[in-house]
């Protein structure tokens, strides 16, 4: 079993590929910092909507200073389409393996990812972390509004 990640652990490293044709690295964000948003598949009801939000509610996220990324264990091509056809405009990592799922521990019963935010600061440390038990809610701009706060 992986061990637990939480707020003060190394950031496991990650390097996968996602949208827009590029590869995306952890280190790609040391000095900056980065929100890591890990979800169970494209195109579901609460999937959709979290991303959809996420999309209507940009300006907020853009104003934190940290890029975000969904990571879920789809493919490019699906993720190119999620994108696609809900005008989407963070970037989507492929974890068809969950490799990285499980280094952060967010791999649940029967393989399916837990709804997760991370808050990873520009030193590689995860400063805020939040694990849903159940995918039904996800945290919404305001909740990664006042992590970003509680912890600068």
């Amino acid at each position: 079993m992986a061990r637990k990640i939480t707020a003060g652990s190394r950031a496991p490293a990650f390097e996968l590929p996602g949208t827009g044709g590029r590869t995306y690295k952890l280190s790609d964000y040391f000095g900056t910092g980065v929100v890591v948003a890990f979800y169970p598949r494209d195109f579901t009801p609460v999937c959709t909507k979290q991303f959809c939000s996420y999309r209507d509610d940009g300006d907020r996220i853009e104003s934190l200073g940290l890029q975000m990324l969904g990571i879920s264990p789809q493919s490019v091509e699906s993720h190119e389409r999620f994108i696609s056809e809900n005008g989407l405009h963070i970037p989507l990592l492929s974890d068809e393996d969950k490799r990285v799922a499980r280094a952060y521990g967010v791999v649940g019963p029967g393989g399916m990812l837990r709804r997760s935010i991370f808050l990873i600061d520009g030193e590689g440390v995860v400063r805020y972390r939040h694990v849903a038990l159940f995918g039904l809610r996800y945290q919404d701009v305001g909740d990664i509004e006042r992590a970003v706060e509680l912890v600068r």
